[in-house]
């Protein structure tokens, strides 16, 4: 097995859309990632949080495909952690995922006693201004 996250992806609304969900079943489909597990986590606009499977969703069951998600890893815990994120009126798609793209360094890693000790998942938005920073650095020792 390679590597595995959880990842919590937030909406601006109270419901994942069919869209969102679609993104979901392209990544699995597309062999880089497993989808192991999933969970949806909604704060409603009384505060209140509530979770569910997709497939609870009316509007993602032809999207989703049921039975996809044979391990319920994804607990209550994880579910009102998530929640402590949000705010009112927003809803969050927990996803469990493998890297199977890194499973035979992985595995050629723990062939020799190795293994992954810690990771550390860096925002897209983090990377662009630290690349932003340096390139204005570079310009300004280029002057």
């Amino acid at each position: 097995m390679g590597p595995a996250e959880l990842l919590v992806l937030t909406f601006p609304q109270e419901t994942i859309t069919v869209e969102a969900a679609s993104a979901l079943v392209k990544l699995r489909t597309a062999g880089d990632i497993r989808v192991i597990d999933s969970l949806v986590v909604t704060r409603h606009a009384d505060g209140e949080a509530s979770y569910g499977e997709l497939s609870d969703f009316e509007h993602l069951r032809g999207v989703v495909v049921e039975g996809s998600h044979a391990l319920p890893l994804i607990g209550p815990e994880d579910a009102q952690e998530a929640a402590e994120l949000l705010e009112p009126g927003t809803v969050a798609l927990l996803v469990l995922i493998e890297h199977v793209w890194a499973e035979a360094a992985a595995e050629a890693l723990r062939s020799v006693g190795g293994r992954i000790a810690s990771g550390v998942r860096i925002p897209p938005e983090n990377i662009e201004e630290a690349v932003r920073v340096a390139q204005a650095r570079v310009a300004a020792a280029g002057k």
